[in-house]
């Protein structure tokens, strides 16, 4: 088969890295990529929003399979333009990508379906949304209706912080369009978890927790990110819960969508705070979560191509998965200064001695090839994930590799995995 990738970062470089796997794969293409998917694959330089010429080129190059990795091109109607030229596509349509591109949308479907989620009220005017926040008990939370890169989501801990906030969003446009409706919701005490599943219209298959790390500094401070790091399986999942997430989230959820008219085929990623009263709903996306996709795909022993295939053809139901058992940890450098401004062009320097270590991946996002080196060309550059006996083992076995990488102004946190790691020491003393 030929298939396209479609994205340049670490989940599409994991996404690209897992396909070349299958003996189903003969050719595989990536727009626009990065330098790690050009090792394993043919990078095309055509931009995601390029709707049109990206389907061209699929035409052209003859590609059995489109798999859409980010939510950008989900959210414009990629899925749409290519199953319309008669091309097999990998992700939702535009009409059941609104679970992630509008929160309003996705909250207004939890609330029809009683699906637990955190108290919420959206606005349209940045006066009537400060006069509601003078009303509330910090701290709360402020998001944007829109897509925003995973920054549009704000703590709050005080009045004057959401009056900022909300000033950013609907009267600075600091998000454009995704911030002219906001939603003002509760804060909910909890441990999130991130639950993945290819969704068939009908059916669904889970697959294994993670959890991510959002914050961009140590001990969950400073600005939301797309992700810093993750680990897998989540430390805070169980049977019991799955249950509850099944009966009370996911079959509900489904059945909204099918009230609303959409039929969703694709992957739908629940982002979940685990409360002391269950599980609780923070957001829906409709993609593969990034870095969770980083530390997931490291730990599918089965062949994703069928999966992916069977979740299009709706026959998700006779599919089943096959774990490693070992639980991964994956570790996001970024260049200094991000999520806001950072310099692009380091130099990156122990890629191959990093990758030498065993049951070690190196996932690249923000670089580009120069010649023979390898440079920064984002914000988050490269995810680093290792496999171990234990959790701790694994987060070592991150943690010796991060050390071999270098470039300028690296920043990275150090504690991706570590509560989950001393909470399962507790449990054993």
């Amino acid at each position: 088969m030929r298939i396209l990738v479609i994205g340049s970062g670490g989940r599409e470089h994991a996404l690209t890295w897992k396909l070349r796997q299958s003996p189903h794969a003969d050719r595989i293409f990536c727009a626009s990529g990065n330098a790690g998917t050009g090792e394993i694959a043919e990078n095309v330089a055509i931009p995601i929003s390029d709707l049109i010429a990206l389907v061209r080129f699929a035409k052209e190059n003859r590609v059995d399979l489109t798999v859409v990795g980010p939510d950008d091109p989900l959210a414009a109607g990629i899925a749409d333009l290519f199953t319309s030229e008669k091309l097999r596509v990998f992700g939702p349509d535009k009409s059941a990508a609104r679970i992630e591109s509008s929160k309003i949308f996705a909250k207004e479907l939890m609330r029809s379906q009683e699906i637990p989620t955190a108290e919420a009220r959206t606005f349209s005017n940045s006066s009537d949304a400060l006069r509601y926040c003078k009303r509330l008990r910090f701290p709360i939370v402020i998001k944007a209706d829109g897509l925003a890169l995973g920054k549009g989501v704000v703590i709050a801990a005080d009045a004057a912080t959401a009056s900022s906030t909300i000033s950013d969003m609907m009267n600075q446009v600091r998000f454009g369009d995704a911030g002219r409706r906001i939603i003002v919701e509760e804060f909910l005490h909890g441990t999130e978890c991130s639950l993945h599943a290819l969704v068939d219209g009908k059916n669904y298959l889970l697959l294994e927790s993670a959890r991510d790390h959002k914050r961009a500094l140590d001990g969950d401070q400073g600005p939301n990110t797309g992700g810093m790091g993750a680990f897998s399986p989540a430390n805070n999942w169980n049977t019991k819960l799955q249950s509850r997430f099944d009966t009370e989230i996911m079959k509900p959820v489904l059945r909204g969508l099918v009230q609303e008219g959409v039929t969703f085929r694709g992957l739908l990623y629940p982002g979940l705070i685990i409360t002391t009263e269950g599980p609780r709903v923070l957001e829906f996306n409709c993609r593969f979560g990034d870095p969770e996709t980083q530390a997931l795909l490291p730990r599918m022993k089965s062949d994703l191509l069928p999966l992916l295939e069977a979740t299009i053809d709706g026959k998700i139901e006779r599919c089943a998965i096959e774990w490693d058992t070992r639980a991964a940890v994956t570790v996001v450098l970024a260049s200094g200064g991000y999520p806001g401004k950072y310099e692009g062009g380091k130099l990156i320097s122990g890629l191959d001695a990093a990758a030498k270590l065993e049951d070690v991946q190196i996932f690249h996002a923000g670089t580009k090839r120069d010649g023979s080196e390898v440079k920064t060309a984002g914000g988050r550059v490269l995810a680093v994930t290792a496999l171990g006996s234990t959790l701790e083992a694994a987060r070592a076995r991150a943690y010796e590799a991060v050390s071999r990488i270098h470039f300028e102004n690296c920043h990275y946190r150090r504690d991706i995995a570590l509560n989950a790691v001393a909470a399962n020491v507790t449990d054993l003393l």
